[in-house]
């Protein structure tokens, strides 16, 4: 298990604008903060991802998305207190709140408050991070270390140690405004 001492070391090399692999729930996951558009560009690039797709943004408690969360319908709010922490990515309207280099051409955001310790633990120090499967488009999602390293050939500036969550599959992705399953578990 990671050490504080680990944990606060890679959220620095978040916070200078470094990339970095972690374990997430059940693969791991590439992340950067989302504010530094020259970081996440160069998430992209390493992922061989189009912009216009969106990224995910994981947090450690519903609080971080409240400037997303705080005027949206109650009924949408219950929704997202009912499935959160967990497995649950929800497409949320993103009001022009954040950059396109986070939303890509969507009217929603994907956004997910993890169950897992270590991205809990490490998005307490850094905020909402970006997070998406570290894997190049058209690869396997990586589900160890080794193949994180193996994909990205020492290009990450940090890395998180750790195991994964013991799910088999990505976290769900519904629409909040409908309920709508856009992506199964």
């Amino acid at each position: 298990m990671n050490s504080s001492w680990r944990i606060r070391q890679v959220a620095g090399v978040v916070k200078g604008g470094g990339v970095i692999a972690y374990p997430t729930e059940a693969v791991w996951g590439l992340g950067c903060d989302p504010w530094n558009e020259a970081a996440v560009r160069r998430l992209l690039a390493l992922k061989s991802r189009p912009m216009h797709k969106g990224l995910i943004l994981v947090a450690a408690r519903a609080i971080q998305f409240d400037f997303l969360l705080n005027d949206l319908p109650g009924e949408w709010l219950l929704r997202l207190a009912d499935s959160w922490p967990g497995p649950n990515t929800w497409l949320v309207p993103h009001q022009n709140r954040l950059p396109a280099w986070i939303t890509g051409r969507h009217a929603t955001v994907a956004l997910r408050v993890s169950d897992h310790p270590l991205v809990r633990a490490l998005c307490a120090h850094t905020g909402p991070l970006v997070s998406t499967s570290a894997n190049p488009a058209g690869r396997p999602s990586a589900r160890s270390r080794l193949r994180v390293e193996q994909y990205f050939h020492n290009q990450l500036d940090g890395l998180l140690g750790g195991e994964l969550g013991g799910r088999r599959n990505p976290s769900l992705i519904r629409d909040l405004a409908t309920g709508k399953v856009i992506r199964p578990s």
